[in-house]
C-alpha cells in the first residue's frame, strides 16, 4: 500500500519537501490556506523562483502531488508534516499561532496510527507541550498511544544549487521510542540519512543551536568588519586568508544585516524560553544587537561616500541593489534591504531598488508602506548605489563602470576609487 503524506504549509520548506517525497514515489497531499498558491501548484506551476515549475508539473503528471485548502482531507494521510511559520510578535516573543492553529485544524481529522511531525522551528518543549495539547484536545486521541508525535527541524538552504533535500541529514526526535521509529520510517521514504535524537525537545534544541551558531558568528565578523575598516584592513582579505587554515576556523561573511525566516528570529525563541528558567542568553542578545545595527553602519558609509562627492544624503537619489535577504532567491522575509530603504528615506533620500527576483515588493508585516514598489533599472542616474544582495545576475564590474559611488556590503564590486566597502 502506497504511503500518503500530508504536508501543511507549501512555502520555502513545505514545497521542496513535498516534491522530494513525490520524487520518491510517495503520494503527497499539500495543504495551504492560500487558494491562489494551491491553484497555481495544481496547474503544475511554481511561485518560488528557485523551485522549477517542471518539478511541480512532473509530480502532478504522475499523480503524486496535489494541493488543497480542505483540511478535512487530512483523514486520507498516513502522516502529517507541519511546515508553517513561527515568527516573533511585536514584543519579540514567540508567535506559535500558525503552529497551534494548524494543530487545531488537523486534529479532528487525524486517524489512529498516523504520524504527526512538526518541522517549524520553535523552543524546546513545544511539540510535547503546546502542540500535543491541541492535537489531543481536538482529536480525542492520545499522543504516543493512538498516534505518533515527533519533531524534525527543517534544514533548507534556498538558492544553493548543491543543497538537495534528499541528501541533507534529517534530525528526528519522537515523543516515545515508537514515535521516533514511525517518524524515521516516514522520512526514509525520501531522505537518505536520519539522525535520531532522544526526544522532541532535543531535536528542537538542535535546530536552535544550528541557527544560534550562525547568528553569533555572523555578528562576530560584522563587528570585525567595522573594527578592521577603521584600521584600514579589508575584512574580506582576512577571511580569505584565515579560511586556508585546515582546522579550527570556519568562514562566515559580513553583510548589511540579517534576513530570512531563521537566523534573525530563531535564536530569540531560546532567549524567551530561557527566562522561564531564570537565565539570560547574553551571547544571543549581543549577537542580535550587533546584527541589527548593521543597516545603520551601511547608512553611515553611504553618508561618507556622498560627502566625498560633495553631496548630502538628503535629496540624493539612491539605488539599493538586491532586495532578497540572500543571493539567488526571491525570499525577502526580514531582509535588511527593507530597513535600509526606510533609514535612508528617513534621512531625506529618494530610494529605489533593483532586484530581478523581486519585481514588486509584496505585503510584509513590518514594512507594509513599501508594498507595490517596483524594481528599477540599474543606471548612472543615481547619486549612489548600495549593494545589499549579490545575486548571480549582477555584474560587479558593470556596476563599477557606472562612475558613481558604490557602497558594497557583499564584496560584489571590484575595489576602486568609487567603491566603499560596508
Amino acid at each position: 500500500m502506497m504511503t500518503k503524506i500530508a504536508i501543511v504549509g507549501l512555502g520555502y520548506v513545505g514545497l521542496p519537501l513535498s516534491l522530494q517525497f513525490a520524487k520518491s514515489e510517495a503520494t503527497v497531499l499539500g495543504f495551504d490556506v492560500d487558494q491562489a498558491k494551491v491553484d497555481l501548484l495544481n496547474k503544475g506551476d511554481s511561485y518560488i523562483k528557485h523551485i522549477a515549475a517542471a518539478d511541480v508539473a512532473g509530480a502532478r503528471d504522475k499523480n503524486l502531488f496535489e494541493a488543497t485548502t480542505d483540511f478535512t482531507r487530512i483523514k486520507e494521510a498516513d502522516a502529517v508534516i507541519i511546515c508553517v511559520p513561527t515568527p516573533l510578535n511585536k514584543y519579540r516573543e514567540p508567535d506559535l499561532s500558525f503552529v497551534l492553529d494548524t494543530g487545531a485544524a488537523i486534529a479532528p481529522h487525524i486517524k489512529k496510527g498516523s504520524v504527526v511531525i512538526l518541522e517549524s522551528t520553535t523552543y524546546p518543549g513545544t511539540t510535547e507541550g503546546e502542540l500535543r495539547g491541541v492535537l489531543e484536545k481536538g482529536s480525542g486521541l492520545e499522543a504516543g498511544r493512538d498516534f505518533h508525535l515527533a519533531f524534525s527541524p527543517e534544514r533548507e538552504d534556498p538558492g544553493n544549487p548543491d543543497s538537495k533535500v534528499a541528501h541533507i541529514p534529517k534530525v528526528v526526535g519522537g515523543l516515545t521510542p515508537a514515535c521516533l521509529e514511525a517518524a524515521k520510517k516516514i522520512y526514509l521514504l525520501a531522505i537518505e540519512h536520519i539522525v535520531p535524537v532522544s526526544s522532541c525537545a532535543a531535536a528542537e534544541a538542535t535546530k536552535l543551536t544550528e541557527n544560534i551558531f550562525r547568528s553569533v558568528n555572523i555578528a562576530l565578523v560584522n563587528e570585525l568588519k567595522v573594527i578592521y575598516h577603521r584600521m584600514g584592513i579589508d575584512i574580506w582579505e582576512i577571511i580569505g586568508a584565515a579560511k586556508t587554515k585546515p582546522f579550527g576556523f570556519m568562514a562566515f561573511y559580513p553583510g548589511p544585516g540579517l534576513g530570512g525566516h531563521c537566523i534573525p528570529i530563531d535564536p530569540f525563541y531560546l532567549t524567551w524560553k530561557a527566562r522561564e528558567f531564570g537565565l539570560h542568553t547574553r551571547f544571543i542578545e549581543l549577537a542580535g544587537e550587533i546584527n541589527t545595527s548593521m543597516p545603520d553602519y551601511v547608512v553611515t558609509r553611504v553618508s561618507e561616500a556622498l560627502n566625498d562627492h560633495g553631496k548630502a544624503v538628503r535629496g540624493s537619489r539612491i539605488l539599493i541593489i538586491g532586495l532578497a535577504y540572500k543571493a539567488n532567491v526571491d525570499d525577502m522575509r526580514e531582509s535588511p534591504s527593507l530597513v535600509l530603504i526606510e533609514k535612508l528615506e528617513e534621512r531625506g533620500a529618494k530610494v529605489d531598488y533593483n532586484d530581478p527576483y523581486v519585481p514588486v515588493i509584496p505585503h510584509t508585516r513590518e514594512h507594509d508602506h513599501l508594498t507595490g514598489r517596483r524594481s528599477q533599472p540599474i543606471t548612472r542616474h543615481y547619486d549612489c548605489v548600495v549593494v545589499a544582495t549579490a545575486h548571480q545576475d549582477y555584474d560587479g564590474t558593470e556596476i563599477a563602470r557606472l562612475g558613481i559611488p558604490v557602497v558594497d556590503s557583499r564584496r560584489l564590486v571590484p575595489p576602486g576609487p568609487n567603491v566603499y566597502q560596508a
